[in-house]
Parts: C-alpha cells; sequence; structure tokens
C-alpha cells in the first residue's frame, strides 16, 4: 500500500520559513513517471497547488509561490520537503502532500494544519 504522511511544526512566525516533510512508504519516490506535490487548503478556501518534484529530480512550482517555494527530496529517506519562506498569516493553511501519475493525484497525506501567528 503507497502511504503519505506529512509531519513539520504547527505554527510558524511571521517572516519565518515553513518547512514540512512527506515521507513516502510503499512506493519509492524515483518510481517511474511519478510527481510528488504539495497542496494547500487556507480555511474557507479552495485546494491550492504549489508545485512538485518529479521522479527525476526535475519540478515545477506555482507562479504566485516560485518566488519562496522551494521542494527538494531526499532519495535515501524517501521522503520529499516543502520551504516556504517569509511566510505571513495569509499563509496559514491545511498543507497536504500528494503522488501525481497519470493526470491525477492519486494518493494523498492526510494533512497537517499550520498556523502562521506572532
Amino acid at each position: 500500500q503507497v502511504q503519505l504522511q506529512e509531519s513539520g511544526p504547527g505554527l510558524v512566525k511571521p517572516s519565518q520559513t515553513l518547512s514540512l516533510s512527506c515521507t513516502v512508504s510503499g512506493v519509492s519516490i524515483t518510481s517511474s513517471q511519478t510527481s510528488w506535490n504539495w497542496i494547500r487548503q487556507p480555511p474557507g478556501k479552495g485546494l491550492e497547488w504549489m508545485g512538485k518534484i518529479h521522479y527525476d529530480g526535475n519540478g515545477a512550482y506555482s507562479p504566485s509561490l516560485k518566488s519562496r517555494t522551494s521542494i527538494s527530496r531526499d532519495t535515501s529517506k524517501n521522503q520529499f520537503s516543502l520551504q516556504l519562506s517569509s511566510v505571513t498569516p495569509e499563509d496559514t493553511a491545511v498543507y497536504y502532500c500528494a503522488r501525481g501519475y497519470s493526470f491525477s493525484y492519486d494518493h494523498w497525506g492526510q494533512g497537517t494544519q499550520v498556523t502562521v501567528s506572532a
């Protein structure tokens, strides 16, 4: 079975960097044709795709977040990570990691709440 699980601090102060990790089990993050995505949902709003890293290490980001976002991976730990810099309260959201394959997100983590507040 494929499982994804987010981890990281639930509270971040404004101007700091938000850092989350997604640990993947049941499949390698280097598995052919897969992408590994970060998606968030602010309270009362819809899902917002943030960015991804492909099985081969290539990646892409949402234009609105690109300047502040970095996605990396650690293949030895079978996990990938998100860093979002210079956060504000507008970045408060539930953050999800998800696998992309064949034009869909077929596996998701349960999500983790991150609150940006002083």
